[in-house]
């Protein structure tokens, strides 16, 4: 049982990040993925089938787990409103100007009545190193449960190597979802610790407009 004072580090599972790739205390390596996203709803029944057909035929073409994660974040539209009013000062003639104070006033009015949410899709990719594997079920789990990091000279020493493993799944996966019309983009190591962060807080969920 963990005692008052103890760091909160100590329930996240994850050991470090490396060139974009998550090392988890266990020595699972996984990548993040941005994923694009299809509206469904635009396309035609024929087209729906065809692109749910597409996704179910990779899904099944997979010999290896990944997870699909969705973040949803409310959007701060306070620095567009800024924008707006800075310009608004700049604005010569009337007519704009009365458009700039309607639209800004119609911009507040909708975010206060419509919480705008921004959705970002990721597909996480895992490596179990081969050493890992071949343990139990019962020493997976208490392997997962250990807070003590590996070192350096131990699961993942063979780092490289098992990257490259990661790398061909990451190009399985990228080869299936560009099939559905779908764009794919792998996190960097700043990237990936910003989702960490977010998944960790979900009590911080607004997200910045770049409108």
């Amino acid at each position: 049982m963990a005692t008052i004072g103890t760091p909160a580090q100590q329930f996240i599972p994850v050991q470090d990040v490396r060139d974009g790739i998550v090392v988890l205390k266990d020595g699972t390596l996984c990548t993040i993925v941005l994923v694009s996203s299809v509206n469904l709803s635009l396309k035609s029944y024929d087209e729906q089938r065809a692109t749910l057909s597409q996704f179910q035929n990779f899904l099944n073409t997979l010999d290896f787990p990944v997870q699909i994660v969705v973040q949803s974040r409310k959007y701060d539209v306070r620095p567009y409103i800024l924008t707006l009013e800075n310009r608004l000062k700049e604005q010569t003639e009337q007519l704009l100007q009365v458009q700039t104070r309607e639209y800004i006033q119609f911009i507040q009015t909708f975010t206060d009545q419509v919480n705008v949410m921004r959705k970002s899709f990721f597909v996480v990719i895992p490596y179990v190193p081969a050493v890992l594997k071949q343990s139990s079920g019962i020493g997976k789990f208490f392997s997962f449960l250990r807070s003590t990091p590996k070192s350096d000279s131990g699961v993942i020493s063979d780092f490289e190597e098992e990257r490259t493993q990661l790398e061909q799944r990451v190009s399985v996966v990228e080869q299936g979802l560009s099939s559905v019309g779908l764009r794919l983009v792998q996190l960097g190591t700043q990237e990936v610790i910003e989702v960490l962060y977010k998944t960790f807080n979900p009590g911080e969920t607004t997200s910045q407009s770049n409108a």
